[in-house]
């Protein structure tokens, strides 16, 4: 994952994410280093298919733990079709866990 510059340009420095939680609508994800909330950063996220999901999100909330940091993120902009792969894995993930 990079940080967006105001030109709409990433950092050249990525970060690595551990995804914790996945939806349509956004993603929580612990991560080692500080991020800023309100900014968008460009993601490359590997789902269960193994596809790559190229998409873009905003930091909305954070929290700081014992060994690194928390995240939440809103998803800006997600094609359609980026969303209805997500919410069949909401749906089969759902149906597992009862």
């Amino acid at each position: 994952m990079k940080r967006l510059n105001p030109g709409g340009e990433p950092e050249t420095q990525s970060v690595f994410i551990d995804v914790q939680d996945l939806s349509a609508q956004g993603i929580g994800f612990n991560c080692d280093q500080s991020l800023t909330l309100g900014h968008i950063y460009e993601a490359y996220l590997t789902i269960w298919t193994k596809e790559v999901l190229h998409v873009f999100i905003q930091l909305v909330r954070g929290e700081q733990l014992e060994e690194g940091f928390n995240y939440g993120a809103i998803f800006i902009g997600m094609p359609e079709g980026d969303s209805m792969r997500i919410e069949v894995y909401e749906t089969v993930s759902d149906m597992t866990a009862e």
